[in-house]
């Protein structure tokens, strides 16, 4: 991997977290991070990502809701131990 692919590597996932943990939007994202053109943007997000920007997002969302959901907590645990 070359330098500018590792710079824009890092940009990409720069956004990617703006966008789970900042709750920005794919443009805000992208010129916060430096891509002038949000088409451009879209292009080499899916390009790493395998998905458009809020479609990705979405669904680390649904997997993050879902894995947390799966979870019980050891209170639960211990009741289900007790009442099978």
């Amino acid at each position: 991997m070359s330098p500018l692919q590792f710079q824009k590597q890092l940009r990409l996932q720069e956004a990617r977290r703006l966008m789970l943990g900042e709750n920005f939007d794919a443009t805000s994202a992208a010129y916060h991070v430096g891509y002038d053109d949000a088409s451009h943007f879209n292009r080499e997000y899916k390009r790493l990502f395998g998905a458009p920007p809020m479609l990705d997002v979405e669904r680390l969302r649904e997997a993050v809701r879902e894995t947390a959901s799966s979870i019980q907590s050891p209170q639960d645990a211990r009741h289900l131990a007790r009442n099978p």
